[in-house]
């Protein structure tokens, strides 16, 4: 078996953020999460661009934007969706995963998805730095992790 290494980041990768600002008291802090995270990797700040959107439905045509824009190495999605009376977080949880899905498979650029999809907003905290941790750190070091692998893999 041969395992590809994962290779350190590169002191010119950028990275792209997009944030819903709905429910803005839990993406805040996926945001602080993924910054912290990728700032002790070694990427600079200044490398480090964050887009603020009206909601999580809007997360997927900024992602695009960044991802075909061949400027960022990787692109965090950061939202969070909580079930309400009615199907509508299905709706949006749905399409945004397949969107994101679906721009990374176009571009070649990694699109995390940091969408929180939860019951209440008790779950949505603890996956923000709470007892579960945090999903904006895991979807960072998991961009940092697949810009370091395709580094590593052949070119399509």
């Amino acid at each position: 078996m041969n395992e590809l290494p994962i290779a350190p980041p590169d002191p010119a990768d950028r990275f792209a953020i997009v944030v819903a600002q709905w429910n803005r008291g839990v993406t805040g802090r996926l945001l602080d999460g993924a910054v912290a995270t990728l700032e002790k990797a070694g990427v600079p700040s200044d490398a480090i661009d964050v887009a603020w959107v009206p909601g999580s439905w809007e997360l997927s045509l900024p992602a695009q934007r960044f991802a075909a824009s061949g400027k960022y190495a990787a692109v965090i999605c950061l939202g969070t969706v909580i079930r309400g009376e009615t199907t509508h977080d299905q709706h949006i949880n749905r399409a945004v995963s397949l969107a994101i899905s679906e721009i990374g498979l176009d571009t070649g650029v990694p699109v995390l998805f940091g969408l929180l999809t939860c019951e209440n907003m008790d779950q949505a905290l603890a996956r923000a730095g709470g007892p579960v941790g945090n999903k904006g750190s895991e979807c960072a070091e998991a961009a940092l992790q697949m810009v370091g692998l395709l580094r590593n893999l052949p070119s399509a």
